[in-house]
């Protein structure tokens, strides 16, 4: 066979230039394919995890297991409704009949049993207040009085109101209930017999909202002076519009903000830059501003991102996030040890040395998988951050208050989609903070509203004090 000539030797090589570069131009094609997939998988695997499950979890299972508790030793106590608390407001006598049903002979009456009976009024209460107007003989002012039950001192067309148990009422389905205007609209007129357009409950909501402004702006100031914050964060729709509400829980407040911007301008601003407490969240970078902070990165979150590269690693992959894994789950048994007095304080101290020593030699690992590889360089970039609560008794290992919540919040944008308008946002992120600290105090929140919405504009800010106490809070006098 001849050997080829220089010319041709030149030709050879251009050839297989031509396939290296439409190989190379393949594999940058396929890689881009990759990348696409892996994020549509991505999303697909996230979706089936999110807070709120879909309608259906798949087929069916052949033998369901029965519903409610077994029977046996294990049963429990069996609930049943006690007798309401009040006084009954209408007691009606049942006598028994004169003659037996079944013989026709005389009936001797042995006892009186009682049963109770809990109703609803389905007529609405309608008032009408006669406000004996007059003007001063002296300086001509003109005078009008005002019952403690009223909530506005506008007259003439706007005579004819709703009551303040009835705002409020109104405000706790729309934003603690997630009811939508057309139903919150049509429960009312089925079930009291009261007419509010659709447009009609909106303008309460906003009304009830601008009443709780001074006690919201006062939570504001709560949050940023409190010495423990959980923050967190989800996705929420402003006129259609992607928008981020926020949630800041702390042991007497929680407090939400809606705003466009998912960045740390939206913690900075209700905490202050240079927050100095004690901050548990999920490890969103925009925290890590507050330098001056002591941070507690979330375990539960860290668990998840190892099971996720669990689910997806394969032969020598799997050790990284098994031993991470393990350590967090030994770490979360030695905090239960340590909140059930079973370990002493020196044992406890040598234990956080030991999962310390093994936390150090964990992050200096040498890993080729590159899921690993990120995950190890978040985990060394919050090294100090991993095992705060074992050092600090007052906080949690998660941000569990913060998930539980931002969870509601979550379940509603599901039924309304988010708000239509700024100034509905606005009434959301107020009363949603009302509503939520009412529960942390165990306070009748509708009591709250309906108090909030019969005092006057300088009475107002007073009853933050009233919603952070730990008494219950009374309804005004009726």
């Amino acid at each position: 066979m001849a050997r080829p000539t220089y010319d041709q030797l030149l030709e050879i090589i251009a050839e297989k230039d031509r396939q290296i570069s439409r190989l190379q131009t393949r594999v940058a094609q396929l890689e881009a394919r990759v990348v696409q997939l892996e994020q549509q998988l991505e999303q697909a695997t996230r979706s089936t995890k999110r807070q709120a499950a879909p309608f259906s979890k798949g087929s069916p299972k052949a033998q369901p297991q029965k519903p409610g508790r077994k029977a046996g030793k294990g049963y429990g106590k069996k609930a049943h409704r006690p007798p309401p608390p009040q006084e009954p407001d209408e007691i009606i006598d049942v006598p028994l009949a004169p003659r037996c049903p079944d013989c026709d002979g005389n009936v001797q009456e042995d006892h009186v049993e009682h049963q109770f009976q809990v109703e609803v009024p389905r007529r609405p209460v309608v008032r009408r207040f006669d406000l004996h107007v007059g003007s001063c003989t002296r300086c001509g002012r003109r005078l009008q009085p005002r019952h403690p039950l009223q909530t506005s001192d506008a007259i003439a067309a706007a005579a004819s109101q709703l009551g303040p148990d009835l705002q409020a009422m109104i405000a706790l389905m729309k934003n603690k209930y997630g009811l939508s205007y057309g139903d919150i609209q049509g429960l009312l007129k089925q079930t009291f017999g009261v007419s509010i357009t659709r447009g009609g409950a909106a303008q309460v909501v906003l009304r009830v909202a601008r009443r709780g402004q001074p006690v919201y702006d006062g939570l504001r100031d709560a949050v940023r002076r409190s010495n423990t914050v959980y923050p967190d964060e989800t996705g929420w729709k402003v006129a259609a519009r992607l928008q981020w509400m926020w949630v800041f829980v702390t042991k007497k407040v929680t407090l939400y903000v809606i705003r466009p911007s998912r960045s740390g301008e939206v913690a900075r601003e209700v905490l202050g830059a240079d927050y100095a407490g004690r901050m548990i969240h999920d490890g969103w970078s925009p925290y890590d501003s507050f330098e001056q902070a002591m941070h507690q990165q979330c375990l539960a979150h860290l668990l998840h991102r190892t099971s996720v590269l669990l689910e997806k690693a394969t032969r020598g992959a799997v050790r990284f996030p098994r031993k991470v894994k393990a350590l967090l789950l030994d770490a979360l048994r030695l905090r239960d040890r340590r909140e059930e007095g079973t370990i002493s304080t020196h044992g406890l101290a040598s234990a956080r040395g030991r999962l310390r020593k093994r936390w150090d030699r964990l992050l200096t690992r040498r890993l080729s998988h590159r899921g690993n590889r990120t995950f190890r360089n978040h985990l060394a970039r919050h090294a100090d951050e991993i095992l705060t609560f074992l050092y600090e008794p007052g906080i949690e290992a998660t941000n569990w208050p913060a998930e539980q919540a931002i969870r509601p919040a979550v379940v509603n944008r599901k039924v309304f989609g988010g708000n239509r308008t700024p100034a509905g946002a606005r009434a959301q992120e107020i009363l949603a903070s009302i509503l939520a600290t009412c529960d942390q105090h165990t306070h009748d929140a509708l009591v709250f509203l309906s108090n909030l919405l019969r005092a006057p504009a300088d009475q107002r800010p007073a009853h933050l004090s009233r919603l952070l106490s730990t008494h219950h809070i009374q309804p005004a006098n009726r």
